[in-house]
């Protein structure tokens, strides 16, 4: 089993102290967001890596040592403002974690994540093209891979496009990405690929793999048992099954473009109901949950 830390809620950046009480304590407990009262319990020692995502590895830091088990990290980062992005962190103080976790874990098990790209009059092309390169300048040396995903029109997205204001992607604008993110990368020694796209700019130079495929998987484990992930209807993606333990509606970035909140009262009142010592990431057990033990 692989366990996703988190693509539902940023668990490094807020949840850190409760991570480590988990790993500590042998298992975790996970709501399924969809039928309440059902819970899984996972345990560590049937956990063969971990997947950390996060905006913020620097929580995590003093731990990572002490993890027992392969570890790779998905770090986004881009080169949006407090506008798009209010509660994330310095992106220079990110940059010097990302190049200390490379250190501690390797550079092949660290990716960074330049996603959601998306156009308006203050971050267009000229502005993405230049940051993307400034980027890869910065992590020369600690990064080897960088993913890249194009904006999708969530709820969120919709619901704060008067911020966003989006305009709309030409054939000329994914052509100049390609082309320059590609060259960008190349020249200081990584590779780009898309996530789950349609247009995956494979003829500009972009490489075609998924984030997590089945050689990652046993590069990392030394298994091969995994199933392929159905995390999405229709599922074009060939990553390896991951069991997602975190909370929707729970992260405090409060990104603009977020998939995982669409709704800032109950992202609070989650985080008021966070307990560090619960086997749970948001609230406790109740005395008629279904507690199954997933393997």
């Amino acid at each position: 089993m692989i366990l996703n830390v988190s693509g539902r809620t940023d668990i490094v950046a807020f949840y850190t102290p409760w991570f480590i009480n988990r790993y500590k304590a042998g298992f975790v407990d996970v709501r399924n967001p969809f039928y309440l009262k059902q819970v899984s319990r996972i345990y560590f020692d049937d956990v063969d890596a971990i997947m950390f995502c996060t905006k913020n590895p620097i929580p995590i830091l003093p731990y990572l040592k002490d993890i027992k088990k392969p570890i790779i990290f998905h770090i986004t980062l881009t080169s949006y403002k407090n506008d798009i992005e209010p509660n994330v962190s310095s992106k220079g103080l990110i940059i010097d974690a990302i190049k200390q976790i490379s250190d501690i874990i390797g550079i092949d098990n660290v990716y960074v994540r330049y996603d959601p790209i998306f156009l308006n009059d203050k971050y267009n092309l000229d502005y993405h093209i230049k940051a993307f390169d400034h980027l890869c300048k910065l992590l020369k040396g600690y990064v080897k891979n960088i993913i890249i995903s194009f904006i999708d029109n969530y709820k969120n997205v919709r619901k704060n496009n008067t911020i966003l204001k989006i305009k709309e992607m030409t054939s000329n604008d994914y052509q100049a990405i390609g082309i320059n993110f590609s060259r960008s990368a190349k020249e200081n020694g990584m590779t780009v690929q898309t996530c789950f796209e349609d247009i995956n700019l494979v003829e500009y130079g972009f490489i075609k793999r998924d984030c997590l495929d089945f050689n990652l998987a046993y590069r990392l484990t030394g298994k091969t048992n995994f199933k392929k992930w159905k995390a999405r209807s229709g599922n074009k993606c060939n990553c390896v099954e991951m069991v997602d333990i975190g909370a929707y509606n729970s992260c405090r970035h409060f990104c603009r473009y977020c998939y995982a909140n669409y709704d800032s009262k109950k992202v609070n009142k989650n985080y008021k109901d966070h307990n560090t010592n619960s086997s749970l990431l948001i609230g406790t057990l109740n005395d008629d949950d279904i507690i199954k033990i997933r393997r």
